[in-house]
């Protein structure tokens, strides 16, 4: 980057906002992705509205991009710098504006910790159901820009579900308000639904409405063994069958189970192929007869054991199986790989079980578990970057994961984003027609591409598009 550039951005911002020393441009050269790294030419940290919009202008002028970044918990490297980048630190933009117990509404600055937000509305007895892995770090805005999930996505939703309204900072440098505290708003185009997932492409996120709603009354959880896939697979849908729609039912393939025992030490049985995480919440009446009628299936459906948490306690170290799940696997190698693949609940088992045959045909180490009520699995390869042929063997398996996920009418990505990581997908698995949209709406708003520049798709337009068949 020109000196000038750099000047006139602290200029903008104040020297002590920017930060531009070999050990913090390193610090900030790579997200929760594995595999993909760039340092920035600074690190800017924006005080105001103003200094956004100003960036954003001088952006324009002097052709650099800008990296929205948050807690950088990513995992589809949507907040890695790219070449002439400077990334945008929003994560001390972290206050609770508003909490609006008569609208069962809140404002927040998007630096706001998702963990810290259910704490704060749970002391009045309101709810925030998006429960992203990482939510004891991740931040408001990252989940928007991802569209995050969690493991409550079943019952509740996910993120896109409870934003109201959004501010935020256009590319050019003007602010846009949509959305608000009505609950129908009809009026024009829903802006609001375009940015949701747009991953820091198309704005930076100043102030968001989120909707809340009352706290459950109470919960039961419970966990179930299996010695067989299939056995698991069929309790999700008979569960789903009795609609019942428990707030969480989560899967953990064998790998994953044994790596957990290791790490939390939990009383796991180590030798079943299978473990389910369920739970439901609501009304005592209702979750007593839910309860009884998800153990009633996972008896039926050949679950050596069932573990109903008695005590709150209870169920907290039974969510800790599903929880540590990421961090386990990451402790057997140097590089952990979590990818992100969701089909149609009905053909669930049929991806976990091609997702182990390919493990074995690669010779590759992977732990399978995730969101089974929404058939969203994340297959984690468990490698070494150093070793440049194992890399290719784990390139070869999830490009056959991500075909396989693809003819069972799934898609690339239930939560994680596009980002870097899979933007070579995108462009082989979706509609020309469909791409070529996306591309017109980036250069609509960004003619310059300075806001997250290189992330999801490029925009020269290549012979791209879904595949034959």
């Amino acid at each position: 980057m020109n000196p000038s550039v750099l000047n006139k951005i602290k200029e903008i911002v104040g020297s002590p906002n920017v930060l531009d020393s070999d050990e913090d441009r390193l610090v900030y050269s790579y997200d929760g992705t594995p595999l993909h790294q760039q340092k920035p030419e600074a690190v800017v940290i924006p005080q105001s509205e103003e200094h956004i919009s100003r960036i954003m202008q001088l952006a324009n002028e002097a052709d650099f991009s800008v990296i929205p970044r948050g807690s950088g918990t990513g995992l589809s490297g949507g907040s890695i710098p790219v070449e002439n980048s400077i990334i945008l630190l929003m994560n001390r933009w972290d206050k609770i504006v508003e909490i609006d117990s008569d609208n069962l509404m809140a404002w927040v600055q998007p630096g706001v910790v998702t963990a810290k937000l259910q704490q704060a509305v749970e002391q009045q007895g309101l709810f925030y159901p998006p429960d992203p892995g990482s939510q004891n770090i991740c931040t408001i805005g990252g989940n928007v820009a991802e569209n995050a999930g969690g493991l409550r996505g079943l019952k509740y939703g996910i993120t896109k579900n409870y934003v109201m309204g959004i501010e935020m900072i256009l590319p050019d440098g003007r602010l846009v308000k949509n959305g608000g505290k009505n609950v129908k708003d009809v009026a024009g185009y829903n802006l609001r639904d375009l940015v949701i997932g747009s991953e820091g492409t198309l704005g930076v996120f100043t102030k968001i409405l989120l909707k809340l709603i009352p706290k459950p009354q109470t919960s039961r959880t419970l966990l179930a063994f299996f010695d067989k896939l299939g056995d698991a697979a069929e309790s999700v849908s008979e569960i789903i069958a009795h609609h019942v729609i428990p707030c969480t039912m989560e899967f953990l393939d064998a790998t994953t189970i044994q790596c957990v025992e290791d790490f939390a030490h939990l009383g796991l049985p180590t030798d079943v192929r299978a473990l389910l995480l369920l739970e439901t919440d609501g009304h005592p009446a209702v979750v007593e007869e839910e309860a009884a009628i998800m153990e009633k299936v996972l008896r039926k459906n050949n679950a050596r054991e069932v573990k109903v948490a008695q005590t709150a306690a209870e169920a907290d170290k039974l969510k800790t199986a599903r929880r540590a799940a990421f961090s386990s696997l990451a402790r057997l190698k140097p590089t952990t790989i979590l990818e992100d693949a969701t089909v149609p609940r009905a053909n669930l088992a049929t991806l976990i079980e091609r997702t182990a045959e390919l493990s074995r045909k690669y010779n590759l180490q992977m732990g399978n578990f995730g969101h089974a009520g929404d058939g969203n699995m994340h297959p984690t390869v468990l490698t070494d970057e150093r070793n440049s042929e194992e890399l290719r063997r784990v390139e070869k398996f999830f490009n056959e994961v991500y075909e396989e996920t693809i003819k069972l009418g799934g898609t690339i990505t239930g939560e994680h984003g596009v980002g870097l990581a899979k933007k070579e997908f995108l462009a082989r698995f979706i509609d020309i027609p469909a791409l070529d949209m996306m591309r017109s709406i980036k250069q609509s708003l960004d003619p310059n591409n300075i806001l997250n520049r290189g992330k999801m798709f490029s925009l020269a337009p290549k012979c791209e598009g879904k595949l034959p068949g």
